[in-house]
C-alpha cells in the first residue's frame, strides 16, 4: 500500500460527484435517486480513496463496503438524532437517517460492479499516478 496521486481516479471521482449533485438537484423519482445514488456513492468513494492510496482492489472495495455498511448500521440506530443533530441538514444528507435493506443492496451491487469492472480494466495499471512527497 503506497501514497500516490491518481489522475484517472480523481477524474472518476469528480465525475461520479458531479453526477450525484446533479441526481440529488434534479432527479426526485422513485429508482435513480434512491437506487442509482445508492450504487453510485461507493463508486464515488472507493474512486476517492484510489486517488491517493496505490493499494490492492479487493482490500479497498471491502473497505469501502464496509464503511457503507456503517454508516447505514448509523441509520438504523437513528445516530443523527441521539447526537442531537436531527436539525442540521449536513447531518442528515451526511449520515442519513433512514435504514433500507435496498441501500444495503445497492452498496453491494456497486461495490459488485467496481471490481468487475476492475478486474476487466484495471486504472491502475495505467501510469497515471504520481508518488506524493
Amino acid at each position: 500500500m503506497k501514497l500516490r496521486f491518481n489522475y484517472i481516479y480523481v477524474i472518476l471521482t469528480i465525475l461520479i460527484f458531479i453526477t450525484e449533485v446533479l441526481i440529488a438537484i434534479y432527479l426526485h423519482d422513485g429508482f435513480i435517486r434512491p437506487y442509482v445514488g445508492d450504487f453510485l456513492v461507493v463508486i464515488l468513494i472507493y474512486c476517492f480513496v484510489r486517488s491517493f492510496l496505490q493499494a490492492p482492489v479487493i482490500p479497498v472495495a471491502l473497505a469501502v463496503l464496509a464503511f457503507s455498511y456503517l454508516v447505514e448500521i448509523m441509520q438504523y440506530f437513528n445516530l443523527v438524532k441521539l447526537i442531537g443533530l436531527e436539525h442540521s441538514r449536513i447531518a442528515n444528507i451526511v449520515i442519513g437517517n433512514y435504514f433500507t435493506w435496498t441501500d444495503i443492496l445497492s452498496y453491494t451491487l456497486g461495490i459488485g460492479f467496481t471490481i468487475l469492472i476492475e478486474k476487466i480494466k484495471p486504472f491502475a495499471t495505467i501510469n497515471t499516478s504520481h508518488k506524493v512527497q
